[in-house]
């Protein structure tokens, strides 16, 4: 079950921690503070919800590390990184790694929470698209092999007869099957069975 969502402000500068927090409360943002990636890891799970604020350049684990790992661990937050001015290659890097954003300092509070509220608004699209595709997913589980053919032809663009002689069956048998498909992945018409498919092989 996902957490609160929060902003996790990832920095070893305890005054940087301090003044972000209390932007961020001020705005009634939910903000829970780690002086240290490897502190932040060690609390971080991958139900987390939220987005991750932190500066590139960390004593220990540095912000582009602290982005590698989260991708090995599948925990999917958009990391925003704070950057100095000699810093921004490193925050460069860092956005290639998966980084959403970079902030240079000193940045206004406004720029900061605009970007805060599109990272929020950018996950929690992501998390519905994760939840739809899991139960679009769980219909298709219920489909028997011979209907994962058939629904397998119908994305490919053929017709119920080239579907059955594909499957060495008949016509009327493939529109049976088509028939069960439709209602196990609970399609409406056929755009929308091929773009369920279709939402699964992204997934």
């Amino acid at each position: 079950m996902p957490s609160e969502v929060a902003v996790h402000v990832v920095d070893d500068d305890v005054a940087v921690r301090k003044s972000l927090a209390f932007l961020l409360a001020s705005e009634g943002l939910p903000v829970r503070l780690h002086e240290s990636a490897s502190a932040f890891l060690d609390e971080v799970v991958s139900a987390e919800a939220g987005c991750i604020v932190t500066d590139v350049r960390m004593p220990g684990i540095d912000g582009i590390e602290l982005i590698r790992r989260l991708k090995e661990r599948g925990i999917t937050l958009p990391v925003i990184v704070i950057t100095g001015h000699a810093d921004v290659p490193m925050a460069v890097e860092a956005m290639k790694e998966g980084a959403i954003d970079f902030l240079e300092k000193p940045f206004g509070d406004e720029v900061f929470l605009a970007t805060v509220r599109e990272a929020l608004s950018r996950h929690e699209k992501s998390s519905h698209q994760d939840a739809q595709v899991a139960q679009i997913q769980s219909r298709f589980e219920v489909l028997s092999e011979r209907e994962r053919q058939v629904l397998d032809g119908l994305v490919a663009g053929k017709a119920n007869k080239v579907i059955a002689y594909d499957l060495g069956i008949s016509p009327r048998t493939v529109e049976i099957y088509r028939a069960n498909v439709m209602a196990k992945m609970q399609a409406r018409s056929l755009s929308e069975l091929v773009r369920l498919a279709l939402l699964i092989h992204a997934g």
